[in-house]
């Protein structure tokens, strides 16, 4: 993606099953679950650049033994500087303690069964220690205690404060996370309190109380009353003090998350390869959470996939599948072959079937799958034009010209290619522009002087500032005739609200290309009626709320809307004609059946708080404010 966009997060579970000796006996390490974690994580580090954290908690610990670890960090190599420190705690240990298990975990950190990591990219507010996952609720009673982590935005965030301030709570911060530590931890202590009082009466001793509670805790129970008023996208990941486990995901399945179980270990990640890689099992053994569902692993080791809210029509995010999740997923890579294949037809008539004159590259890296496939479709076409040829040989068949024809092929070529990051410490904005207009750099040479096409392909388009700014200016040094710039993702018109950083319209230049074409056609009053709409409801409940922004775009069509980006991401006193082909949202529903959520390019929101966003976001655009929609 040429315009970086932010996302939260990844998250990894692993209960393990057996007795810590257990695993040194079979795998040779004492250090199994911490190493597994490690390996997850970091086959995830896609999804988070911005920290990462784990907690531990040890099964059947004595009162008065910390049970619980955790370690978090947000240093520019935050997956080797947390697990640096998490082994430093083992390297002055000997060589027969490291092999003694039951040592290791009544004397050490991070030995525990049960362990939660997590990825995070902030989409909003500091990059703080603070403000990295796993979070902690202590408290003295060990069925109380919670460790939460998460990928997840909740889009009613200060009706759900509301709510905890309405119980009785003081919350110390008004963030979606602190909000749903809070909520879940309530009913938690609601739900231990219930059971308390009714073995109370009986007669049993303290810690005979304690044991029916952690035998009869219902953690489907408590998430379901917890999370009656989510509104929003989410997988989150909990441990609960006594060693109760749960990943849970939104009904409408917007974020993603997968599992794998066997006798010695049950794990749960944000991404099926990365439990793949981790695990070497094969993909019809891994599971995918559903929607609407969580995964309970009890204390005593049971493990059952349960609905704990009613489940929506399935909204899976798109863009995991465009640009989020790692390509290595088999489904997901043949999906963005597929994206880029489906726009062939369309780029070659942009070029007047011109083969021969045409080259085709991608913008790096997260392109090149829709390249391959690009590629794939182009050669489809070039076989029909060899066999049109060869038939119109008729019975004259010349092997050289037979040769010549055969020979033709698509002209792949990488000709973008992403240069180290510089950083930009000059203070005067011309030195500053220019050294950010070399980020990118090019391949000279193989673009014939103003008489090649250039294609390049990229996943999406966000702001269209690189392609303005760095790689059009790139590539128009090498003097090509017309430059394509291709789009595997339909126009992003929306803001996102369910965990990607794109809250601001002003921002999308789909957005900016709407507002410029109303302008030149002298429309500029249907803007002010839509933000009067957007306010008479801002005050409504969220069900009653509709998306005030869509008929504005309704006005012109998706070509109309194309040729204003083009116009808009061209950059001044280049010389090649520049066109932008976007994928069709029916396109992407072709290619990406199982995961059609498409509100960030359609409108159409799959809960209600996400109307009030797009209201919220386009009110902030009229009034010219720079804050958040959410």
């Amino acid at each position: 993606m040429s315009d970086q966009i932010k996302h939260e997060c990844g998250i990894a579970l692993v209960r393990l099953l057996k007795p810590l000796d257990y695993y040194y006996k079979k795998y040779g390490t004492t250090l199994y679950g911490i190493n597994k974690l490690r390996l997850l994580l970091q086959k995830m580090r896609n999804r988070g650049q911005d920290g990462a954290g784990l907690a531990t908690i040890k099964l059947h610990a004595k009162p008065g033994q910390r049970y619980i670890s955790r370690k978090r960090s947000i240093s520019s190599n935050y997956l080797e500087d947390l697990f640096k420190e998490v082994y430093e705690r083992f390297r002055n240990v000997s060589p027969e303690h490291l092999q003694d298990a039951n040592y290791l975990k009544e004397n050490l950190p991070y030995t525990g069964e049960l362990l939660l990591g997590h990825l995070r990219y902030g989409t909003h507010g500091d990059n703080t220690i603070e403000t990295c996952h796993p979070f902690l609720r202590q408290n003295n009673w060990i069925s109380r205690n919670l460790v939460l982590a998460g990928n997840f935005n909740l889009t009613n965030v200060d009706e759900l404060f509301k709510e905890l301030v309405d119980l009785g709570q003081y919350p110390k911060q008004k963030s979606d996370t602190v909000t749903v530590l809070e909520k879940i931890g309530h009913f938690l202590d609601d739900e231990v309190a219930r059971l308390h009082t009714w073995f109370k009466p009986d007669g049993y001793s303290t810690e005979e109380l304690n044991e029916l509670i952690f035998e009869n805790l219902d953690v489907q129970r408590l998430l379901r009353r917890a999370s009656k008023r989510f509104d929003g996208g989410y997988v989150m990941g909990g441990l609960i003090g006594h060693g109760d486990a749960f990943i849970m995901r939104d009904p409408s399945g917007i974020r993603p998350a997968f599992y794998y179980a066997n006798g010695d270990v049950v794990v749960a990640a944000s991404e099926r390869p990365a439990i793949q890689t981790a695990f070497d099992v094969h993909v019809s053994k891994v599971k995918e959470l559903q929607p609407g569902h969580v995964l309970i692993i009890k204390r005593n080791g049971k493990v059952s996939e349960v609905p704990f809210v009613d489940q929506r029509a399935r909204n899976a995010c798109s863009f995991e599948r465009i640009y989020f999740s790692r390509g290595t997923d088999r489904d997901i890579y043949l999906e963005r072959k597929k994206l880029g294949e489906q726009l062939v037809d369309a780029v070659l008539k942009s070029v007047n079937h011109d083969f021969k004159n045409t080259v085709f590259s991608f913008v790096p890296n997260t392109a090149e799958a829709s390249f391959y496939g690009m590629i794939k479709g182009v050669e489809q076409r070039l076989n029909d034009v060899k066999l049109e040829k060869i038939k119109a040989m008729g019975s004259d068949i010349k092997p050289k010209r037979v040769e010549k024809i055969l020979n033709m092929s698509a002209r792949a070529e990488k000709i973008v290619v992403k240069d180290v990051k510089m950083r930009t410490f000059i203070a005067d904005d011309s030195s500053r522009g220019d050294l950010v207009s070399h980020v990118y750099d090019v391949t000279y040479g193989i673009v014939e002087n103003e008489k090649d096409n250039l294609v390049l392909i990229d996943d999406s388009i966000v702001r269209g500032t690189t392609l303005r700014d760095s790689i059009i200016k790139s590539v128009s040094r090498l003097r090509p005739k017309k430059i394509i710039i291709v789009s595997s993702a339909p126009q992003i018109r929306y803001p996102d609200c369910y965990g990607i950083d794109m809250s601001k319209l002003k921002e999308f230049v789909a957005f900016r290309a709407m507002v410029e074409l109303l302008e030149e056609t002298g429309q500029n009053h249907l803007l002010q009626e839509a933000y009067e709409r957007c306010v008479a409801q801002k005050d409504k409940p969220a069900e009653e709320i509709t998306n005030e922004v869509q008929g504005l775009y309704e006005t012109f069509t998706y070509e109309q809307i194309s040729d204003k980006i083009a116009e808009i991401i061209t950059p001044k006193d280049i010389k090649p004609e520049v066109k932008v082909i976007y994928q069709t949202i029916e396109g992407l529903h072709a290619a990406c059946p199982n995961n059609k959520g498409d509100w960030y390019f359609s409108g159409n929101y799959p809960t209600p708080g996400g109307n009030r966003v797009v209201n919220r976001a386009f009110i902030n655009y009229m009034e010219n404010n720079d804050k958040r929609a959410y």
